[in-house]
């Protein structure tokens, strides 16, 4: 089953199979009706008439369309950590020059291919307010307990603040890449890459 998020983001929790589909189903619809309509028009009412559901079937989950966008947000940030984990299973060595370029170039990939994700992302439409609902929080936070163990560094204040450095590093120079060129300018994203060698060199060397 696909990953959903977590209960903390919802109104209930799926428990039944049934539950978790329909809430996969509407999670769906919201990401790809952000591509084509933007969140300002977002409705609950057509996400559900996307989704197949009734309007209930939504509310049951989400009291608003922010509600409904935060979720999403939380379903990328576990299919991101799946995938990034997935690709350091499968790597042989490069400590963490390559765990920065699996990080990199998953969320590269999900930028181009993953519904909704230009808008939504890993949070972008939660207002800015305590620190765990940053997004770039989220992230460092994910990374610090994802890679520590990789990198064998302690997973302690310093590593979290040079992996949230890396993230806002990161964000903002691929958020400049994807304005210069739609499917993101590689020359951009090459001195981003060399950009956050050099910084994480200083740091985890």
């Amino acid at each position: 089953m696909k990953p959903v998020p977590d209960a903390t983001s919802l109104r209930r929790a799926p428990v039944q199979r049934r539950s978790a589909e329909r809430l996969t189903r509407i999670l769906d619809a919201c990401a790809d009706l952000l591509d084509e309509v933007g969140y300002d028009d977002l409705s609950t009412r057509a996400v559900a008439q996307r989704a197949g559901v009734p309007i209930g079937s939504v509310y049951r989950f989400f009291g608003n369309k922010r509600q409904m966008a935060d979720a999403l947000a939380q379903r990328n940030l576990e299919r991101f950590t799946a995938r990034v984990t997935e690709r350091l299973e499968e790597a042989t060595g490069g400590g963490w020059r390559a765990a920065m370029d699996a990080v990199l170039d998953e969320y590269l990939a999900m930028k181009r291919t993953a519904p909704g994700f230009s808008l939504v992302d890993f949070g972008n439409q939660i207002p800015v307010g305590a620190r765990h609902a940053e997004p770039n929080h989220r992230v460092a936070d994910r990374l610090t307990d994802l890679l520590s163990g990789y990198i064998d560094r302690e997973p302690d204040e310093d590593l979290r603040r040079t992996f949230l450095i890396a993230v806002e590093t990161a964000d903002t120079l691929v958020h400049l890449a994807f304005r210069v060129a739609p499917e993101g300018d590689e020359r951009v994203i090459a001195e981003a890459r060399e950009m956050l060698r050099a910084y994480l060199a200083r740091v985890l060397d």
